[in-house]
This record gives structure tokens, C-alpha cells and sequence, in this order.
């Protein structure tokens, strides 16, 4: 019997790979075009780190005119989740990583290299796998659970490391009229590789990131096909990057160990591999050490947890984006205004041990990112999320021309304001422009403490010096001429010369005048304040 007679049985109904080869035709694009993927299993929320890798791929292509596709990875259907191919796509979407091709939805999606869904690609899988069994690279296994578990006893009693390679291949060396006959009489199989590899032998990978990279080659008879007729991973990505044309794979470096493997599935099917790059995963401080971002322990590993804060997408691509390229952080200072898809990304300045996640960071990176928002862009962003989040910061921005008076203070000059750095931050941050509490009397003046003294520089004040329609500059030359009446230098430095001939400095004098006004001592410009506040509403204040 010939290995092709049984390789018909098997699968008799599959197209021959020809078929796909000529289906699937080489990509036509420019030299150093770069092809790439995103390709998640929808089995659970997408984590933070999903997202890095996919910002990593979707820049790489971008910048090299190349493609960037979503390919779902669903042949483990056992743990797949409702609607978590549409969650995927729509976190994607929502951070501006829009595939050039993939999935759209659960069943739908773009461009000529599909279907983009493992689950869609059986006959695919099949046709290469019929390939191998018919040149002998690939043969049925009928063991069983039980038989697996007697081999790996035997490992263990033996001090052998575990799998089915070698010696313990019981069904690789199965005379193919055997093997026929049980097919026939409805014995259960699987189809695995017929490994030529030998662990005493090492492979020279040269990973994109982590340089070269010595490894023992595979000689594990893998799992290529499983009982259901659908592949594992190993075998379906590599017939997928092959016949999609992925010529870079950027993934966690959780996968490094299996480049032997893959590299040995693109050269025993005919297939040029495409090159690796391994990403080292986001790692947290605990207790004086790293680990690993963990979905079980951290919030901010869910995507979600970022839309539930109100921290802005551009905050999280940017600070992402930070912990990605060593250069990026001084690149963003010497252009402040420049966007994100301007910056020359290069994945040999991304670290080769984990990089470490700093939410305090994140959220610095947010302030400077929310400080560049127009009123306008803060208004509808911080709404928007309100409106889900925040019932009564939705109500407090219903007066829209109010409301874009109040968020333009300190925005839009050469400093603006930094004191923003999630949406879930504004209500607290804005509330005393809105609602102020005039039976609270442990206001915090700071230096000025004395009541009489309180009240003297604010009647003064507003009897003499306040005008409404006053410039910045007019309004503080007042405040000065009221330090100097009241006994106060006019500058903090004449103060710190002579602390001793005045009551205070200028500041002070300001400071009482904006706890009286907001109830607090820290605000943004107190000029900008009270003239979003008006005259009849300080009045009414003081």
C-alpha cells in the first residue's frame, strides 16, 4: 500500500493544494513592504497586552505601505465566548487599529485572503495535511487518552523528558495496511507530524527583537490535525501566514520556544517562513519583583478598564506606544504637536526583558495628552463617557456654552493646564465652578487664618479693586495694589528679603481670594476663574 492510498481515505473530498496556491496568489507590493497580523483566540476580554501587540503591527505596516490583517484563531471551540470575535474587532476599532483586512463581525469580513476565521479554513488545513500524509511526513495516531498517559508514566519512571517523539512514537512506524484497516473499522485518530528533527542538533534563529537565539530542533511528532478534523495551532498558522503572505509575525515571546517547531512545519510543507519578532510581555512591580500583568489580578489588564476610567485612547496608544521604543518619550518632547503616525517606530529598540506597566505613568502621559484637548474635544469626550459612566457629570455639562467656558480655563496657551488625566477625574476637578457649599467652613487659607483679617481682604477688595471687564495684566497690578494697602509686599521676592516688614507677599492675598471664591487652594488661573464666574456669582460667593 502506498502512502497516497491512505492519505485518500482520510480525506477523499479535499482540493488538491494547488488549488490554494494559485487561490491565494503572492501579495503585490513594494519591496520591504511589511505583511503582519493580529491573530487572537476569542476566548476572554481582550487584555491590554493583545492591544500592544496590535498597535506594534498595525504601525509596522503602516509605515512600510505594507498590510496589516485580524485573523481569528478559533479551532479551540471548546472555550470560545459569545460575541468575542465582535469584541475583539470593536476594541480594535475603538482605538483606531482598524485592520486593512479580517474579520468585521462574527461572520463577515474584507479582503481577498480569507476567510480571516480558523473555524472557516478546515478544508484548507486538510488538503496540506493530506499533502504531508501522502509524502510520508504525516501519519494517523490512534492512541488514547489512556495510552498517552501510560507513555508519559513511563517517561517519568524512566527520568525522560515527557511527549510522544522517538522511541515512544507508538503509532508512527504503523504498516500502512494497519493503519487503513483501522480507519475503516471506525477507530478514532488524530494526524501528527512525522518529525525529522533531532534535539541534539540546534537551529540559528535570528529573532527581529531578541537577536540571535541558539535552540535544540523539534523532534516531537506534534498534533497537526485533531479528532473534530480541525488543526491546531502550530499547523493552521503556519499554512495561514504561508498562503495570506505574512512576512513578519510579531507576537508574545511566550511562542519563542516553539520557533523550532514552526520552522520546521514552514520546511517540511514547502513554505518560506517569515520572519519572528517576539515581544517581551508588560510586567508589574510586586513586593520588590516583577510579574506579569495577570488578567486574575489587575484590572488595567483588561482593554475595558481604560473606557471604564475615562482614560482617553490617545493617552493609552501614546503611553503604549512609550514603553514600546526606548526613543519614543524624547521623540514626543521634541515634537509636541506631531502626531502619533508620524513617529519612525523601529522594533529593535523594543526591550528584550519585560517592559515594566506603570499606571502613574499612563496617567501622566494622559494629563499631557488631555492638555493639548481644545475645550470642545474635552467637552465631547468627557460627555460621552459621562453619560455611561457619570450620570450627574452629565448633568453638570448640559449647559454646553457654560460648560466650554469652564473647561477652556488654562487651555490652549503655551502651559496649559495639567491637573486632568481621565475623564473620572473631571466632576471632582470642575465641581467648584458649578456647585459651592456655603455652609462649609473649614476652608484651608493657608498662611491667612485670621477671620477678620479673611474679611478685610476680600470686602476690599471687591469694594475698591474688582472690575469686572479688567485684562489679566490690569487685574494683577490690582491685586498687588491690594497687598500693598493691606500691608503685603507687592512681590513674593520682596517678602523673602524681608519677611519681617510685611504681613505676607502678593500670593497670600490671591490665596484668599481663591479659597473664598472655589472653597479651594489649588486651581488653575484665578483670573480665568472669575471671569468664567462672573461678577454677580462671586458676589454671591463671598
Amino acid at each position: 500500500m502506498e502512502t497516497q492510498e491512505l492519505a485518500n481515505l482520510i480525506f477523499p473530498e479535499v482540493k488538491e493544494i494547488s488549488y490554494y496556491e494559485e487561490k491565494y496568489k503572492k501579495r503585490d507590493l513594494k519591496e520591504g513592504a511589511v505583511v503582519t497580523r493580529y491573530a487572537p483566540s476569542p476566548t476572554g476580554f481582550m487584555h491590554i497586552g493583545g492591544l500592544y501587540q496590535a498597535l506594534v503591527a498595525k504601525k509596522m505596516a503602516n509605515q512600510t505601505d505594507g498590510v496589516f490583517f485580524v485573523r481569528i484563531e478559533d479551532t479551540d471551540q471548546k472555550r470560545e465566548i459569545e460575541n468575542g470575535v465582535t469584541d475583539i474587532i470593536n476594541a480594535l476599532k475603538n482605538y483606531g487599529i482598524e485592520p486593512d483586512e479580517g474579520m468585521l463581525d462574527e461572520e463577515n469580513s474584507v479582503g481577498e485572503y480569507g476567510p480571516y476565521k480558523q473555524s472557516m479554513r478546515k478544508e484548507i488545513y486538510q488538503a496540506y495535511a493530506k499533502d504531508l500524509i501522502a509524502k510520508g511526513l504525516a501519519y494517523p495516531c490512534f492512541c488514547t487518552p489512556e495510552d498517552l498517559e501510560q507513555i508519559r508514566s513511563n517517561q517519568e519512571r524512566a527520568k525522560e523528558r515527557t511527549g510522544y517523539f522517538g522511541k515512544w512514537t507508538k503509532c508512527r512506524n504503523m504498516p500502512l495496511q494497519m493503519a487503513y484497516d483501522k480507519i475503516k473499522n471506525g477507530e478514532s485518530y488524530i494526524i501528527r507530524l512525522k518529525s525529522p528533527g533531532n534535539p541534539d542538533k540546534k537551529i540559528k534563529h535570528k529573532d527581529v527583537i531578541k537577536g540571535s537565539v541558539d535552540m535544540p530542533e523539534n523532534d516531537q511528532d506534534i498534533v497537526i490535525i485533531k479528532s473534530d478534523g480541525l488543526p491546531t495551532y502550530h499547523f493552521a498558522h503556519t499554512v495561514d501566514d504561508h498562503l495570506m503572505g505574512t512576512n513578519l509575525v510579531i507576537r508574545g515571546d511566550e511562542w519563542l520556544p516553539s520557533v523550532p517547531l514552526h520552522l520546521q512545519l514552514f520546511y517540511m510543507l514547502g513554505f518560506k517562513p517569515p520572519k519572528y519578532a517576539h515581544i517581551a510581555p508588560l510586567m508589574k512591580t510586586e513586593d520588590g519583583g516583577k510579574r506579569k500583568l495577570s488578567k486574575r489580578k489587575d484590572p488595567e489588564a483588561a482593554v475595558s478598564f481604560y473606557k471604564e476610567e475615562g482614560i482617553p485612547k490617545q493617552s493609552v496608544k501614546e503611553y503604549l506606544m512609550n514603553i514600546a521604543n526606548s526613543n519614543f518619550e524624547m521623540w514626543r518632547k521634541q515634537n509636541p504637536e506631531k502626531s502619533l503616525e508620524e513617529f519612525a517606530f523601529d522594533l529593535k529598540k523594543m526591550g528584550v526583558s519585560g517592559a515594566l506597566f506603570d499606571m502613574t505613568k499612563m496617567l501622566d502621559v494622559s494629563k499631557n495628552v488631555i492638555s493639548k484637548y481644545t475645550a470642545e474635544e474635552v467637552y465631547e469626550e468627557a460627555l460621552t463617557w459621562a453619560k455611561e459612566y457619570d450620570t450627574k457629570l452629565a448633568q453638570m455639562l448640559e449647559n454646553k456654552e457654560y460648560s466650554l467656558k469652564v473647561l477652556g480655563i488654562e487651555r490652549g496657551n503655551s502651559k496649559p493646564r495639567k491637573d486632568i488625566a481621565k475623564w473620572s477625574d473631571l466632576k471632582n476637578a470642575i465641581l467648584y465652578m458649578y456647585q459651592f457649599d456655603k455652609s462649609k467652613t473649614n476652608f484651608e487659607y493657608q498662611k491667612v487664618t485670621d477671620k477678620e483679617e479673611i474679611a478685610k481682604i476680600v470686602n476690599l477688595y471687591f469694594e475698591k479693586y474688582y472690575h469686572e471687564n479688567d485684562d489679566k495684566q490690569t487685574w494683577f497690578d490690582k491685586m498687588k495694589d491690594l497687598a500693598e494697602e493691606l500691608g503685603y509686599s507687592r512681590e513674593v521676592k520682596e517678602y523673602k528679603a524681608k519677611p519681617e516688614a510685611y504681613k505676607g507677599h502678593v500670593g497670600d492675598i490671591s490665596t484668599v481670594l481663591r479659597v473664598t471664591l472655589t472653597g479651594r487652594s489649588q486651581t488653575p488661573d484665578l483670573y480665568e476663574i472669575m471671569q468664567v464666574l462672573g461678577k454677580e456669582e462671586c458676589l454671591r460667593r463671598i
